[in-house]
């Protein structure tokens, strides 16, 4: 189905205007959602300064008529993520962007647990004809070779199985230098979420994705 028969499909289902990130959305806007964790939900700041907020900005400063819905729930696995899918896909959802992961990691997960669930989650939005951005994530060296490469793999293999869009990790921008040290000035006191400015360069990086996505939805 094209572009402009699909949203007018479902967005002639909803009133034609709503409101998500404090936006109001018209019927031409493309609209995505963010499935995520506590990375996507914005953790530890203030809500205009989470990823969800700064990156709708920047896509409002490079023109473009996209929408975001913060779909992030701090905490959640990839088993969170599957089981809420359905619901994230309402009938104004073009686009998803799913980063999920990181929670299955510091629990230890099986990664053929965390892969079952992200297929789930790939095939949800297929069937519902919802184009994809899946961004991935590296397991830790301390859970061994195996697990490790077990890991890595889902998200490369699974975006290419549903010819999704693929971004290799949510923190490339705050690696961008080749000093994965350097990193440690952009991240809160936990060491696990970034601050206000780490944010900021996660959007740099992964903004172009996000239009990417936002393109390929609308054809």
């Amino acid at each position: 189905m094209g572009y402009g028969a699909k949203l007018r499909l479902r967005k002639v289902l909803m009133s034609g205007v709503f409101i998500c990130c404090g936006f109001a959305a018209t019927a031409e806007s493309v609209v995505i959602a963010a499935l995520g964790d506590s990375l996507t939900q914005g953790y530890g700041l203030p809500e205009q300064e989470g990823f969800v907020s700064q990156l709708q900005r920047w896509l409002q400063n490079e023109g473009a008529d996209i929408h975001l819905i913060n779909a992030g729930v701090s905490g959640d696995t990839t088993a969170g993520g599957a089981a809420r899918v359905d619901w994230t896909l309402t009938p104004e959802v073009d686009g998803m962007i799913v980063a999920l992961g990181g929670n299955d990691l510091l629990r230890g997960i099986d990664p053929g647990v965390s892969r079952s669930n992200l297929e789930a989650i790939m095939s949800a939005a297929q069937a519902s004809d919802v184009d994809v951005l899946l961004i991935g994530m590296q397991a830790p060296g301390n859970y061994g070779a195996d697990y490790k490469q077990s890991f890595d793999a889902i998200y490369p293999e699974l975006a290419q199985q549903y010819d999704a869009l693929y971004a290799e990790s949510f923190f490339d921008g705050l690696t961008a230098g080749g000093d994965p040290a350097a990193a440690r000035q952009y991240m809160q006191s936990d060491g696990i979420h970034p601050n206000a400015e780490g944010v900021a360069l996660i959007v740099d990086s992964l903004g172009p994705f996000v239009l990417a996505l936002a393109e390929r939805a609308a054809d």
